[in-house]
């Protein structure tokens, strides 16, 4: 790896719509090595995704010491999914520092 490269290939946008078309569930074996990159305790900003209400949720951010999450309620989700691919969005730019774009 080149030194200050980013920890993931920004280039792989193919691993991001295939976890943006099935977030949950079995994954290849490439994006599942994205996703614990991504997941490290170092890489995930502590992200959540917390349940404000039946079929809402919110992306949070866990506080240490078992104090509650910080939420972020800018955007609420009304699908696990969409909820799933707003966090995984964030970590891509945490990652890369490139927005990801997908057609």
């Amino acid at each position: 790896m080149l030194r200050n490269a980013p920890p993931i290939d920004p280039a792989r946008l193919d691993l991001a719509a295939e976890y943006r078309a099935k977030p949950f569930g079995r994954h290849s074996p490439d994006l599942q090595a994205l996703l614990n990159v991504m997941r490290r305790a170092e890489n995930c900003q502590d992200l959540i995704l917390v349940s404000i209400a039946p079929n809402r949720w919110v992306l949070g951010h866990r506080e240490p010491d078992g104090k509650p999450p910080t939420l972020f309620t800018d955007q609420v989700f009304d699908r696990l999914e969409d909820g799933e691919w707003e966090g995984f969005k964030r970590r891509w730019r945490a990652l890369t520092g490139q927005e990801l774009v997908l057609p």
